[in-house]
């Protein structure tokens, strides 16, 4: 009997416990109507994302594969300062194959770089989203054979 009745109790506390909790959730603000409730809810475009090698959307990535189709360029250790409806900016390291003497053979160096997203445009995928589709690549200190000291790219949609 002591059992029963201790499950008893608990279940009231329960049930009284949720009842109390739906009432502080539920309750009108104080000029409103009864039973009425109010909720602003501020809606904010989604910030661009950068679009990566397998669809997938990126926010702040750590890494990005810039030559999807053999990996002979990405960067990594990505560092943003910035992120936003406009740009995002940071800095990080661009890892590139030499292809000396030729791609399989060759050695991954890696330099120092600055990166900038911007031009936002709605993304063919998921139209609601935007994507960036630009990245421009400033090498401060050295860059791979080739490149020049600013290089700016087109990003697929």
């Amino acid at each position: 009997m002591a059992g029963h009745r201790t499950r008893t109790t608990l279940a009231a506390c329960a049930a009284l416990s949720l009842a109390a909790l739906a009432g502080v959730a539920t309750a009108p603000p104080g000029n409103a109507a009864a039973g009425e409730r109010t909720v602003a809810v501020a809606r904010k475009a989604p910030l661009p994302v950068l679009v990566d090698c397998f669809d997938k959307a990126r926010v702040r990535p750590a890494d990005f594969v810039l030559a999807c189709g053999d990996g002979n360029s990405r960067l990594v250790s990505l560092h943003w300062s910035q992120w936003n409806a406009r740009k995002a900016v940071g800095q990080g390291v661009n890892v590139v194959n030499d292809c000396k003497p030729y791609c399989a053979a060759g050695t991954f160096r890696s330099y120092p770089v600055k990166v900038r997203l911007d031009r936002a445009a709605s993304w063919t995928k998921h139209p609601g989203v935007p994507h960036y589709t630009r990245l421009t690549l400033v090498y401060p200190d050295g860059r791979p054979a080739g490149y020049r000291p600013v290089m700016t790219f087109q990003l697929w949609n």
